[in-house]
């Protein structure tokens, strides 16, 4: 079987990008494949934002990416940079630039980008959505 990395960089309900990246996530998993990691850059951190609040009718995607990333031990890596300049900051980052707030979701780690390149080394598949 396969191991991927799944690269995202579409905002959650702006394109259907991220919900599909979702489904081939679930797809591969359930299939015998390896998810080496989820990495968010650019409108794709935006995955990352616990501020989003969900119709009840609506699908939330931000809880279907943490349940995956607990119930498959998938790391779901955001951008610190793009992450930052789209106002997801983790607790340590608002703390460093003097912010009352932070607002990465639980799940989610704020990483550089370097993460992506050993994520990519480690696995045959890098697949972008």
């Amino acid at each position: 079987m396969a191991s991927f990395t799944i690269l995202v960089t579409s905002a959650p309900y702006s394109t259907q990008g991220s919900y599909t990246a979702y489904k081939f996530a679930v797809a591969a998993i359930e299939s015998g494949h390896k998810i080496n990691g989820i990495f968010f850059y650019e409108n794709g951190t935006l995955n990352g934002n616990a501020l989003q609040i969900f119709a009840s009718d609506e699908f939330n995607l931000l809880k279907a990416w943490q349940t995956l990333g607990n119930d498959y031990h998938v790391p779901l890596q955001v951008c610190v940079n793009a992450a930052t300049k789209r106002g997801i900051t983790n607790i340590q980052d608002a703390q460093d630039s003097d912010q009352s707030h932070f607002s990465l979701s639980p799940n989610f780690e704020s990483v550089g980008l370097g993460e992506l390149a050993v994520l990519i080394k480690d696995s045959d598949r890098l697949v972008q959505f």
